[in-house]
């Protein structure tokens, strides 16, 4: 399992890092509320914040979640289950 990570958002403050997408790209969401949610993608110029829904969000860690499952990774499955369950129930 990975250590959590946070981001410095110049406009929302501390973000959470909830669970990564692929290679170069991370879903973030702010660290209180949990209702704004960004794919956050690490370029070579620097990072780029791009904000999706909460719907779009929910979709992204659902995938996840099914990917996590498939490869048997356990441990990440049901920490990312538990912030799934945080975030949308």
């Amino acid at each position: 399992m990975t250590a959590e990570q946070y981001l410095n958002h110049p406009t929302f403050g501390l973000l959470y890092g909830v669970c990564p997408l692929d290679e170069h790209r991370q879903l973030f969401t702010t660290l209180y509320a949990q209702r704004l949610f960004f794919i956050v993608s690490q370029r070579p110029a620097g990072m780029e914040f791009e904000s999706i829904s909460r719907t779009d969000a929910r979709m992204l860690i659902e995938q996840r979640l099914r990917s996590l499952r498939r490869l048997g990774k356990t441990a990440e499955y049901q920490a990312l289950q538990a912030i799934h369950r945080q975030a949308f129930m």
